[in-house]
């Protein structure tokens, strides 16, 4: 179980400022997210046995990218987005991460995916039960909701913007029915398009709704929106891309998770239908058209570019 934080244990500056290295912002950002969730998380009441399942999920070495996205995106509005709307911004980021653990725990569910190791341990449902598993993923949903909503000293027009990008990327027009398509996709053939409308859904949507939610904070105009949508619509598609070169590439002790497992399963993936050098050139696609819509921001959006970049170059 992973201990708790606080913030005595950060030896980074309190805000993640511009100009630090890319390898320096993620890790400052994993901190700051780590350090809120605990702070937000509510304590317990009457099942310390689900709060320790929430926590399990949580705290169980995940990259955080989606956070990190907020905070660039944030940034590409305004460089000094972490000072004046840090508040807001850790509210984002702690709702983005728990949306997306609550997610994962599903995901690997039995009637699922059925997976048994996650960042390399035993998924939610193998280290507690599968009826604590599905509870702490229902609490950790509704806890994101919550922690947005009970953002104080923010326009109630920001506030609603922020709960509708994410819950219509968590519900039936985002995740849920990307995940959907995808569990009614196994031994089926999928062509290119069918594969990236799979995709745009079940991985894409929360990428989409980290970057719209931390422009949205810092009051993003539509023209910049639109531009910041067309660049996390490309990188959600080449997360995807890059999952499954190392589905194929890389061993479960590097990925966390049981390698070759979309194989296994019969699962359609781009490395099955353009293969391996095919799904890099798409990956690199992608990341261009990522770096081409972001042509109308300033260095502001640096570190949008350059997440772009690790998101195709990762090895986990």
């Amino acid at each position: 179980m992973t201990s708790d934080f606080n913030q005595a244990q950060i030896h980074t500056p309190d805000n993640i400022s511009s100009g630090v290295s890319l390898k320096k912002f993620i890790s400052t950002a994993h901190e700051r997210v780590d350090v809120a969730l605990n702070d937000f998380l509510p304590p317990d009441q009457n099942s310390t046995r689900l709060r320790e399942a929430m926590r399990y999920s949580l705290f169980n070495g995940g990259k955080r990218v989606r956070p990190t996205l907020a905070y660039a995106s944030a940034l590409a509005i305004n460089n000094e987005a972490l000072t004046t709307h840090l508040s807001l911004l850790n509210r984002v980021a702690c709702a983005l991460e728990s949306l997306h653990s609550y997610s994962l725990v599903h995901d690997d569910l039995p009637a699922m995916d059925d997976d048994d190791l996650r960042r390399g341990k035993p998924t939610c449902h193998i280290a507690f039960n599968e009826a604590t598993a599905i509870l702490a993923g229902d609490a950790l949903q509704t806890f994101a909701f919550e922690l947005l909503s009970e953002a104080e000293s923010v326009d109630s027009n920001i506030k609603i913007a922020l709960i509708q990008q994410l819950a219509k990327a968590a519900g039936a027009q985002g995740m849920v029915l990307g995940q959907t398509i995808d569990f009614e996709a196994v031994d089926k053939f999928l062509n290119l398009s069918q594969l990236e409308n799979m995709h745009r859904h079940k991985t894409g949507a929360l990428i989409r709704a980290s970057v719209s939610m931390g422009a949205t904070a810092l009051e993003a105009t539509t023209a910049q929106l639109k531009s910041l949508d067309d660049y996390a619509a490309a990188i959600g598609l080449a997360f995807q891309v890059q999952d499954d070169i190392l589905d194929v590439t890389a061993d479960t002790e590097t990925l966390g998770k049981q390698q070759g497992a979309d194989i296994a399963r019969n699962k359609p993936t781009y490395v099955a239908l353009l293969g391996l050098d095919g799904a890099r050139e798409k990956a690199q696609e992608l990341h261009q058209q990522a770096i081409a819509a972001l042509t109308d921001f300033d260095h502001g959006a640096n570190y949008l570019r350059e997440l772009s970049a690790y998101i195709i170059a990762r090895g986990n």
